[in-house]
């Protein structure tokens, strides 16, 4: 996304998600404990908005999205959500379900690395976002839900269809999003749904850990690297190593690639500042 903005100054607070930013590490959490988390519009938005507005600060190195209380998020709100829809027209449904679409582009396309924080439910749009983050850190009690078809929807929801299969394989991606099944902690790790596997309790803390170990690494390759794990999953071979091929020509010429060379040379751990 570009640094470029407009007028507008920067939001200063949020209504649904709470934010926190400290040494290039900023922790989103949905902060609805008493209904695990379900979304509604304005979160959605507020997601949508935050992640644009810190893809063009650059301020942020690594993201943890996190859920208060003893769940992630239950996916969308029964209530403001399903029964609003049933009354909405064809063309402000397309204007929500674009919007929901918009939040896991902005997940996957900020320049920084996104990590998921999950314990308890990760259900519906929930079980999306954390799909759509780079990383999903979960203690024991995590279970994912892709609840779609259940409530009479495609299980291709939100980006779904094209991620999970891309994540855990066709064949599994094809159970979980047309049955709705969950899939506990110890599967969702033996089908590479999970990224690392905590002590229950723990996943906050461990997101917290490699969310600063990012923040501390060369934050333009990390984002080079995402910008390409996403670019090239449709490309074909030749049009993939051309990419790479110009992405590492462009790093080459960056301040990290000559500090790696000076620390390197001077026996010390390299100073990585992003350029």
């Amino acid at each position: 996304m570009s640094p470029f903005t407009g007028s507008a100054a920067r939001t200063p607070s949020w209504e649904h998600l709470r934010v926190e930013l400290t040494d290039g590490v900023a922790t989103v959490t949905l902060a609805r404990p008493e209904k695990l988390n379900a979304l509604t519009f304005g979160a959605y938005a507020d997601l949508r908005d935050l992640l644009a507005e810190l893809s063009r600060e650059r301020s942020v190195r690594a993201l943890v999205l996190a859920g208060e209380g003893r769940g992630f998020c239950s996916g969308g709100d029964v209530d403001e959500i399903i029964g609003a829809t049933l009354s909405m027209d064809t063309a402000q449904l397309l204007d929500f379900n674009r919007m929901t679409g918009q939040v896991v582009r902005a997940v996957r396309e900020c320049p920084f690395p996104v990590i998921a924080a999950v314990q308890g439910v990760a259900a519906g749009a929930g079980a999306v976002l954390a799909l759509a983050s780079d990383f999903r850190v979960a203690d024991p009690t995590a279970r994912f839900a892709f609840l779609f078809t259940r409530v009479g929807l495609s299980g291709g929801d939100m980006g779904a269809a094209y991620l999970l299969p891309r994540v855990v394989g066709l064949g599994h991606a094809t159970r979980l999003l047309m049955l709705g099944d969950p899939v506990r902690a110890p599967e969702a790790e033996r089908i590479g749904l999970i990224s690392e596997l905590t002590e229950e309790g723990q996943a906050d803390e461990a997101a917290r850990q490699l969310a600063h170990r990012l923040a501390q690494g060369p934050a333009l390759a990390y984002a080079q690297t995402k910008a390409l794990l996403t670019s090239e999953l449709d490309m074909p071979l030749a049009a993939s190593v051309e990419l790479d091929a110009s992405t590492q020509a462009l790093l080459m010429n960056s301040a990290d690639y000559a500090e790696f060379h000076a620390a390197f040379t001077e026996k010390r751990p390299p100073k990585w500042s992003g350029r």
